[in-house]
């Protein structure tokens, strides 16, 4: 299998940092890692794909069956990203026939909070 170089830094590289900094008297600043996370995330299925593979390793058709309304085209590009990025890890299980399981990876592990506060959050506020 191919060594994937991601964007998300393991938890020793990263240096503390909040959201937002203040650079002047009144003037805040979106740091450009969160802003990065959010539009990562925020990406159209990302966080519903992100949601299922919580619950452990998933084959594509699983994906697209937990997820309504996602195209097998939308769920192929989101699972490529995510893998670049290193929060989902591809693996080709044996067969007959040939299986492909994709797993999160423990970066991708580690957004389970933010996805569950989320969760709640919706469940609070949005309206559908």
């Amino acid at each position: 299998m191919q060594k994937v170089t991601s964007r998300v830094k393991s938890p020793a590289k990263r240096s503390a940092s909040s959201s937002t900094r203040r650079v002047g008297e009144g003037e805040a600043k979106v740091c450009s890692r969160f802003h990065y996370a959010v539009e990562l995330i925020g990406r159209r299925w990302s966080g519903a794909i992100i949601s299922v593979m919580l619950g452990g390793p998933q084959c594509f058709n699983e994906m697209l069956t937990a997820v309504p309304g996602l195209s097998d085209r939308l769920l192929t590009e989101r699972l490529r990203e995510l893998e670049s990025e290193g929060l989902v890890r591809r693996t080709v299980l044996p067969g007959p026939p040939v299986r492909v399981s994709y797993e999160l990876t423990e970066a991708g592990k580690s957004l389970e909070p933010v996805i569950e506060s989320l969760s709640r959050w919706a469940e609070r506020w949005v309206k559908v």
